[in-house]
């Protein structure tokens, strides 16, 4: 009997040891907070901002990047707050940024945000320029520090169209090099990334932290790239059934502390897409 039972407690070890093992190769690839990028909802939005937020928390989604429009900051916040959703990050335009970067740190600490992106530099005929891009250095340096003693991380959301050839690289890699770490960082939009020619895996290696927010998107496999910085909706497609390597990304995304990741999608199919990506970037080991 004695031997019986030093067996069973043998078979339930081993047992316990398999179930660990199993568990552990099971790791979760995607543990951060589930977040969405509020372009996904525009349509959504402005008919009834507390309906489009019940929508995003009903999905599951416990963070937000963008402010409320039309609605004051203040009363934005109340009702993400009611609802369990927090506000890491707001976009706005270069030329508010230019412009009222007074305003754009109010709005920030009224919504609780500790990061604020831009995600276009003014170009014309399609085509960024070294001219072009230098001035944005300039103005996201001198803005960047300004933010930085209110407290708030600037962040530049690359498009795609920075990808023109520059020395021995491209405008992109211009951008990152002349901004000051210490007050300029970067959003990556895998999917304009991809767009643009890039490859988002070698960029994360390649830049590391200086990468602080992502949006995650997939591209149609068919989808034809170009250096605009534009496409059609029909090319934003679930994630996982595109053409852009999800797993690889966010393997080196968490290697180099990104915390917060906002799904974006802009197709004209969010109902039915985000809740298929969402249960995609659930389903992801390691």
């Amino acid at each position: 009997m004695k031997k019986y039972s030093m067996i069973k407690r043998s078979a339930s070890y081993t047992w316990l040891i398999c179930i660990a093992s199993f568990v552990q190769a099971q790791k979760l690839l995607y543990t951060a907070p589930l977040g969405v990028q509020a372009y996904t909802f525009r349509k959504s939005f402005p008919v009834n901002v507390a309906a489009a937020l019940d929508t995003i928390r009903f999905m599951g989604f416990t963070e937000i990047e963008g402010g409320g429009g039309p609605i004051p900051p203040g009363e934005f916040k109340k009702l993400c707050d009611a609802r369990g959703i927090s506000i890491p990050s707001i976009g706005v335009s270069y030329e508010f940024l230019n412009k009222y970067p007074d305003s754009l740190a109010f709005m920030a600490k009224q919504l609780g945000s500790a990061y604020v992106m831009c995600a276009w530099i003014p170009h014309k005929n399609g085509v960024l320029t070294y001219e072009d891009a230098a001035k944005a250095v300039n103005d996201f340096n001198r803005i960047g520090e300004y933010l930085n003693k209110q407290g708030i991380i600037f962040c530049y959301h690359a498009h795609g169209y920075e990808f023109q050839p520059y020395e021995n690289g491209t405008l992109l890699d211009y951008i990152i090099k002349n901004t000051n770490p210490k007050y300029v960082s970067f959003e990556m939009d895998i999917f304009w990334i991809q767009f643009g020619g890039g490859d988002p895996v070698a960029l994360l290696k390649k830049y590391g932290d200086r990468w602080k927010l992502m949006h995650l998107k997939d591209m149609k496999k068919d989808a034809k790239k170009d250096l605009t910085g534009l496409t059609g909706p029909e090319n934003d497609v679930p994630l996982g059934t595109g053409q852009i390597d999800i797993p690889a990304i966010l393997k080196e995304a968490n290697k180099i502390g990104i915390k917060h990741f906002f799904i974006e999608d802009e197709s004209n199919h969010v109902n039915t897409q985000v809740p298929q990506s969402i249960t995609y970037l659930k389903s992801l080991t390691y």
